[in-house]
């Protein structure tokens, strides 16, 4: 059975990005260990131009990852992932992040197609170790957290946090409340 055949019946004739059925075609996700149509997923005209020009990218558009994170298809997996990476700044693409869960070796794929510009200048902590997403870090300062109401305490910590475009900041929840840490006032746990 050809590649677009299988993908065809895995998903009813839709895009496994957002159920749409215009215009399908055949996307190849980048970085993947085999060459099968384990490594294809069936998209629309709509995701297929915003994932090929992410300059241009929609966020309402991508709202549609909140179902199709969970497919059982690791090339869908690592799609979802991607996209929502690009969108981290958006609230509700963080929240569906930190809801994500991949096993180690689709994580890895996942991770192979980001660009490495953060990597360029690393995020250290106060110790110097440096700091990758999904950490655990310790507060070593009281910290006034403005607009908040609310003073994050020495000794909190801080899990899965994610790393922003600035070195200096991470981001995290703190009392259910997702906020930017200053990564000098860190400690990795």
């Amino acid at each position: 059975m050809s590649i677009e055949n299988t993908l065809h019946q895995r998903s009813n004739s839709k895009c496994e990005l957002c159920s749409s059925n215009d215009e399908l075609s055949i996307y190849a996700v980048p970085d993947s260990p085999e060459s099968s149509a384990v490594s294809h997923v069936l998209v629309c005209r709509t995701c297929l131009s915003q994932i090929n020009q992410p300059e241009n990218i929609d966020t309402k558009h991508w709202r549609c990852l909140n179902d199709s994170m969970w497919s059982q298809v690791p090339a869908v997996q690592v799609m979802a992932w991607r996209i929502l990476n690009q969108l981290a700044s958006e609230p509700w693409a963080q929240d569906l992040l930190d809801m994500m869960y991949l096993e180690d070796d689709i994580k890895t794929w996942a991770e192979a197609g980001v660009s490495d510009e953060e990597d360029s200048t690393p995020t250290l902590d106060s110790n110097g170790t440096r700091l990758e997403a999904g950490d655990t870090v310790t507060l070593i300062k009281d910290l006034d957290v403005k607009g908040a109401g609310f003073t994050a305490k020495r000794g909190t910590t801080v899990k899965n946090i994610s790393l922003t475009n600035n070195p200096e900041h991470i981001e995290g929840r703190v009392n259910g409340v997702r906020i930017v840490l200053v990564s000098k006032f860190l400690k990795k746990s």
